[in-house]
Order: structure tokens, then C-alpha cells, then sequence
């Protein structure tokens, strides 16, 4: 308690010490040299939930942290050359950032950002070497269950078939008593996510499905079913619906790419057509 007394002091001396600048309303804790830290500053960067005791513990090093960044600042721009080396790199840096926010925005404003499943596929059959599986893909169903469950026999004799009827079974006993559940006959996913699931531990994952279709493991608590129906390994193609998301990326950005290769040359060719260009050689 103490120390937040001494907190509410600072900013209350603060105040007082500064009623003769315009704040804006908001509340100085601290100033060095004409720099100041507001309350509202510090409220904006303090985690969510601490308690009373971290909350103080927060504040008293943030304030310390900044004004020591503070000190350091006014003694750099006491002893750096402002006029040389460093203008012209906050200039380089000004210049390079307008540029970066001007063509995010007219991209934003010109450039679609739809791509055609057709033009996915035409990029996938043009380029599909690049697009080779670091990890593998399976296709089939995961689920746990209790280990004294009610029917878990059943499960046993449903979770390896793929029928309709034993996979609506499963779903309808999956609503009611399984603790996880994991269709995916129709997406391809990545087994090693799905292994992590289970109480088993595997050196080599690709090694490890290609023997075992299906795995049935337990521990105390939990039986663990997994049934792979397709499987492609490392150094396989990617499906092209799994690769679809890099595809569109790529096509984006080279859509983007060739936006403002053709906007440059545009400026270019209307700047000399205008006069606007000056040449000195």
C-alpha cells in the first residue's frame, strides 16, 4: 500500500508542478527534460489481471525502465551529430515508410484479392514440384473414450470402417460419450497433430503410420482409437487443396508485384511525356 501511496503522490506532484502545460486531459507521472509519462500510457501497456502486489511491482519498473530510456535518449541527442549520419537515415526511413503505406493502400484499393480455384489449379500444374510434404498427410477418424465407457466394444468394431452406417453410429455415440472427436475421411491432416493426441510416443512419425493403420492404445483413464485410411508421406506432392492457401498467397502477391511494376512505369512514362524529369548529364 505504501508504495502505491507514493505512486498517487507522483502523479498528483506532477500535476501540480505542471499546471501551466496543456496535458490534454491527461495525467504526467513523470518528466525528464520536457519528456513525460501519462497515467493513460501506462494503463494502455499494464497486463490484465495482476494483482495488487504485481500491479505495483509493474508500474515502479516500467516508470524506472522509462526513464532511464528517457536519459539515454537525451544524452544521445546531446552527443550524436543530428545533422549528418542520422537525418539522412530518419529521412531514408520516413521516405521508405510513406512509400510502404502509400502502395499497401492503393493495393488495398486496385488489386483483387480473390483468386479463382481455376487459377489455383492452372498454378498447382504449372509448378507442382515446388510443392513437396515436410510432414505427412492422412485421411480417417480419431476418438477417445472413457475407458469404462458403455459400448466401447462397439467402437472398437465401428471406428475402422468407413460405410456410412458405421460412421453414423460412431458420430451418434461420439455426441453422447466421447471426450474428442475427429472426422477427417475428407480433409487431409497432419497425422503428427493427431498422434499428439495419444499416449504414445513416436520417433518417426511417417515410419510409424505406414505399419500401423489402425492404433488402439489406453492409458488409466481413456481409450484412444485411430483409424488412417490415406496416407502421403514425406517427399510426397501436396493434394492441391491443402497446398491451395500457399497458391493463393503466391498468386497474390505476384498479382501485386506486377501492380505496381506496371504503376512505376506508368508514373515514369506520364512524368517524361509531362516534362517532369530533369536530366543534368
Amino acid at each position: 500500500m505504501h508504495r502505491v501511496v507514493i505512486l498517487l503522490c507522483m502523479a498528483a506532484l506532477a500535476c501540480a508542478c505542471h499546471q501551466r502545460i496543456d496535458h490534454g486531459g491527461r495525467t504526467p507521472l513523470v518528466e525528464v527534460e520536457g519528456m513525460f509519462l501519462y497515467a493513460e500510457d501506462l494503463e494502455n501497456v499494464k497486463p490484465v489481471g495482476l494483482s495488487r502486489d504485481d500491479s505495483v511491482m509493474f508500474v515502479e519498473e516500467y516508470i524506472r525502465n522509462w526513464v532511464q530510456d528517457a536519459l539515454l535518449w537525451q544524452k544521445a541527442m546531446r552527443n550524436v551529430d543530428r545533422n549528418s549520419e542520422v537525418e539522412e537515415m530518419v529521412e531514408a526511413y520516413r521516405r521508405s515508410l510513406m512509400l510502404h503505406l502509400y502502395q499497401q493502400a492503393l493495393m488495398e484499393e486496385r488489386v483483387a484479392t480473390e483468386i479463382s480455384q481455376e487459377e489455383i489449379d492452372s498454378f498447382y500444374r504449372l509448378t507442382p514440384h515446388v510443392y513437396r510434404l515436410e510432414y505427412p498427410l492422412a485421411k480417417g477418424l480419431f476418438i477417445k473414450v472413457p475407458l469404462d465407457g458403455k459400448e466401447v466394444n462397439k467402437v472398437r468394431q465401428w471406428y475402422t470402417r468407413t460405410d456410412q452406417e458405421s460412421v453414423e453410429k460412431l458420430e451418434k455415440y461420439s455426441l453422447q460419450h466421447a471426450v474428442d472427436y475427429h472426422y477427417f475421411y475428407n480433409q487431409w491432416t497432419r497425422i503428427d497433430e493427431v498422434l499428439k493426441k495419444m499416449p504414445v510416443k513416436v520417433n518417426d512419425v511417417s515410419a510409424y503410420v505406414k505399419k500401423f493403420s489402425e492404433i488402439e492404445v489406453k492409458d488409466t483413464a481413456f481409450c484412444y482409437f485411430l483409424h488412417i485410411d490415406s496416407l502421403l508421406e514425406v517427399g510426397d506432392l501436396k493434394p492441391v487443396e491443402y497446398a491451395a492457401g500457399e497458391i493463393r498467397k503466391a498468386l497474390l502477391s505476384a498479382r501485386q508485384m506486377e501492380f505496381m511494376k506496371q504503376l512505376r512505369e506508368q508514373l515514369y512514362e506520364e512524368a517524361q511525356a509531362d516534362g517532369d524529369v530533369t536530366y543534368y548529364y
